[in-house]
């Protein structure tokens, strides 16, 4: 088989204010995407995030409707270290984002917080925290 993981993909209501959330994350979406029905933008490792408004997602999927009931999917995007976790939070939420979790340090061992993207899903912020002495 040669199917491999290449792109994640977004349903989004509002392309521009989408474009507008990730950017700040610092993800390059090309000038001009936040009035497209479809924009990428390339990842390191050479995976892409892909948005696609409703309306693209309808021309195909006549039947499609959004999800009720909360998002069921998550990004997670791994920071330098705990206070960028703070710092990028605090960005977000500053900017009128919806913070969903404060950062917090996880038992698991990480910085960790959550934000919300302009239609619900998930942005999960973390960075390893000091090994305790």
């Amino acid at each position: 088989m040669s199917a491999r993981f290449d792109a994640v993909g977004l349903v989004v209501s509002d392309m521009a204010a989408s474009v507008a959330f990730y950017r700040r994350l610092g993800f390059a979406f090309p000038e001009g995407s936040e009035v497209l029905p479809h924009a990428e933008a390339a990842l390191p490792g050479g995976l892409r995030l892909l948005l696609d408004t409703e309306e693209t997602v309808r021309s195909f999927h006549p039947a499609w409707r959004p999800p009720r009931g909360g998002a069921r999917a998550s990004l997670a995007l791994r920071c330098d270290d705990p206070g960028e976790v703070d710092t990028v939070y605090a960005d977000l939420v500053g900017a009128g984002c919806h913070g969903e979790r404060a950062p917090w340090d996880a038992v698991w061992g990480q910085r960790y917080a959550v934000v919300l993207d302009p239609d619900g899903n998930g942005v999960d912020l973390f960075a390893p925290l000091p090994a305790a002495p």
